[in-house]
């Protein structure tokens, strides 16, 4: 036990360092309106299916596709996988006049002129959750990070402080329905539509975890604990730890950025097991309300510190972050993906992007329509280079 303690304080190696993967969703947009296409022709899920096999999976809604990652030790192959693997569905989707964004909500899309996918589980979605359903058409980012033999609720309990900071660098979901929305991520306001998400609560560890799941399943309100949608759980069908709080990532570089953090982070709290560990009644409630600031400031937003007893702003929370995990990215980051991070903060993030293409565009004389069109062709350019609206 002591010698455990002892090394616990030890980064990772490479051969013990945890390995990651990534889900990214994507929204289909119609390159001649701008629009969602709403329904989409089997003939694009198949040709998808047959280039990108398992790397590929369909949502709720039609006009959302999802790729897989492989599992990476190594975050500049990371990135590259995650560029070619968007190159490779966007090429498949420009044959069909189609092209995908990355971000939380579409700017243009109505959610009443969706068509959802034709699955049993989907179809069971729409009949138990009815309107909320009907209107989750939204896209998220998930990262796993693979850790084997740990008490994944324990640590999840540990590190849930973290997640509003993962909002707030993710905020790409300004736009709702043809309406400016004034957060920099209503995809997490919206979500909360849905049982069963924002913050998990501090349960003792993965037994008492897995029996809650238990008294859910046998009453009949899931089938098993991937209908449990909070902003971070324990996989339930790998070894992992889910990071679901981020918005869909419009640029590939903040996405494995995103993911590098959280896979050094879980390295650090696997280091130093006193990280997290002091909470309070309070804690959880305070967590829900930084994610609150993430959501409606993103990276502008100020988070409460309950241990210091003060604000900090999401700039300064990122450079301690990065301070705490210096010893695990020396190890897990060698190329220096968590530069992008400050790189964020330097530009903003993709929900900055989009309001300031449509500013522009309303200040050169377009309409409320074509401002958003603009948005729409930011968004496809920045997610693969080149796609743009006809």
């Amino acid at each position: 036990m002591s010698a455990r303690k002892a090394s616990a304080r030890v980064p990772a190696t490479r051969a013990d360092a945890p390995t990651f993967g990534v889900e990214e969703e994507f929204f289909l947009v119609d390159l001649r309106t701008g629009r969602s296409p709403g329904r989409v022709s089997k003939t694009f899920v198949k040709a998808c299916q047959r280039r990108l096999g398992q790397a590929v999976a369909f949502e709720l809604q039609q006009a959302q596709v999802e790729l897989v990652s492989p599992i990476f030790d190594d975050a500049t192959h990371a990135l590259d996988t995650v560029i070619s693997l968007r190159a490779q569905i966007a090429e498949i989707a420009q044959a069909m006049h189609l092209g995908i964004i990355a971000c939380g909500s579409h700017p243009i899309a109505r959610w009443q002129q969706q068509v959802q996918a034709d699955k049993p589980r989907y179809r069971r979605f729409a009949d138990e959750y009815q309107i909320v359903g009907l209107r989750g058409f939204f896209c998220g980012l998930h990262v796993h990070i693979g850790v084997p033999g740990v008490d994944r609720v324990q640590l999840m309990n540990r590190m849930l402080s973290w997640l509003p900071l993962f909002l707030a660098l993710s905020a790409a979901s300004p736009f709702w329905n043809l309406r400016r929305t004034g957060m920099f991520s209503y995809r997490q306001s919206a979500y909360t539509e849905w049982p069963r998400t924002g913050t998990p609560d501090f349960f003792a560890d993965e037994a008492e975890y897995q029996h809650f799941v238990a008294i859910l399943r046998r009453a009949g309100s899931i089938r098993d604990g991937g209908e449990l949608w909070w902003t971070i759980r324990p996989s339930p069908r790998h070894p992992t730890l889910e990071l679901r709080i981020a918005d869909s990532c419009t640029r590939a570089a903040d996405t494995i950025a995103l993911a590098t953090l959280f896979r050094c982070l879980v390295s650090a709290h696997l280091r130093l097991p006193e990280l997290g560990a002091q909470r309070s009644s309070a804690t959880r409630r305070l967590i829900e309300e930084n994610r609150w600031r993430a959501e409606r400031y993103g990276i502008e937003a100020e988070f409460i510190d309950e241990t210091r007893e003060r604000t900090v702003p999401a700039a300064e929370l990122v450079e301690e972050a990065l301070e705490l995990v210096k010893p695990d990215a020396q190890t897990l980051d060698p190329d220096g993906s968590l530069r992008a991070l400050r790189t964020i903060l330097a530009r903003g993030t993709s929900a900055h992007a989009q309001l300031q293409a449509y500013d522009n565009a309303l200040a050169a004389g377009a309409s409320h329509r074509d401002a958003l069109r603009a948005v729409i062709d930011w968004l496809l350019n920045a997610t693969v280079p080149g796609q743009r609206l006809a």
